[in-house]
């Protein structure tokens, strides 16, 4: 074997076992509401999933067009275009979280009318919804931080907050609904805190392995980070990804709708179905 074709396979595989374990997050928030005793509990998981399946989804740009600016700007050796990059991607994460947040109401309120599911599971994901809002800053900044690790050719990383952040999810998960007698409160609760653990890891890590790139942040001023040139070569690159997603994720809206509009059973197995195209996908 070639050392290029090494050197591919190392960045490769952790990212592939990355990917695995994605799906993993939604299969154990089903498995432990599958077991509370009513359809209606996976109905929530499948609703309320859905919605920041889409939210979340739409945002992807900031981990794909991140890793592959950050690459570029690594090849030609500019240490501080790639902080910069780091920087203006997690900034703008964090300002599109701020609006999912201050939005949160009339983002569910419509999804909610739109998917049209019965009376109970709206309950139900409604109150999964509000808890599992607060992850928004962790998750998208975690798409920023993921994406420049992957384009400084490291996925090493990535490939160990996304393990870390299953084992805290099923552990924490369990112990508010099993010991603590909690319903999808404690799935969404164990989502969260699995959230923030992970972007708490990754920033972290990058302390640790890319401390030295520390002084690039004090040197970038704010002309160079937000320069008119570099925001429209951002978005620009992000777009397609953007409208790629839109369209993707507008399937799986449909098909939670279609389910929800035929009763709390259809829309569990369709749940378990879509969980299964998941796990395949990926």
């Amino acid at each position: 074997m070639h050392n290029k074709d090494k050197q591919i396979l190392q960045i490769a595989l952790p990212s592939i076992l990355s990917n695995i374990t994605v799906p993993l997050l939604g299969l154990v928030d089903v498995a432990i509401v599958g077991h509370l005793g009513a359809a209606s509990y996976i109905g929530a998981i499948a609703v309320g999933g859905m919605l920041f399946n889409i939210i979340y989804w739409i945002f992807g740009f900031l981990r794909m067009g991140t890793s592959g600016m950050t690459s570029q700007a690594l090849g030609k050796r500019d240490l501080p275009e790639a902080v910069r990059l780091l920087i203006r991607s997690m900034s703008i994460g964090l300002l599109i979280a701020i609006c999912l947040i201050l939005l949160q109401v009339p983002i569910r309120q419509l999804a909610i009318s739109f998917i049209q599911p019965s009376t109970e599971v709206a309950h139900l994901a409604t109150r999964y919804f509000h808890i599992c809002i607060w992850g928004a800053p962790a998750i998208l900044g975690l798409y920023s931080l993921t994406g420049w690790y992957i384009g400084m050719q490291n996925s090493h990383i990535p490939m160990l907050i996304a393990i870390t952040q299953n084992i805290v999810n099923i552990l924490a998960s369990l112990c508010f609904v099993y010991l603590g007698g909690m319903k999808v409160e404690g799935v969404a609760l164990g989502t969260l805190i699995a959230q923030y653990t992970s972007i708490i890891m990754g920033l972290v890590l990058w302390i640790h392995r890319y401390g030295k790139l520390r002084k690039y942040i004090h040197l970038s001023s704010d002309k160079l980070l937000w320069a008119k040139t570099a925001m429209l070569r951002f978005f620009q690159v992000n777009r397609d990804i953007f409208l790629r997603t839109l369209c993707l994720v507008s399937v799986t809206l449909f098909f939670t709708s279609a389910g929800a509009s035929q009763g709390e059973i259809i829309l569990a197995v369709n749940t378990l179905l879509m969980q299964l195209f998941t796990v395949f996908s990926y």
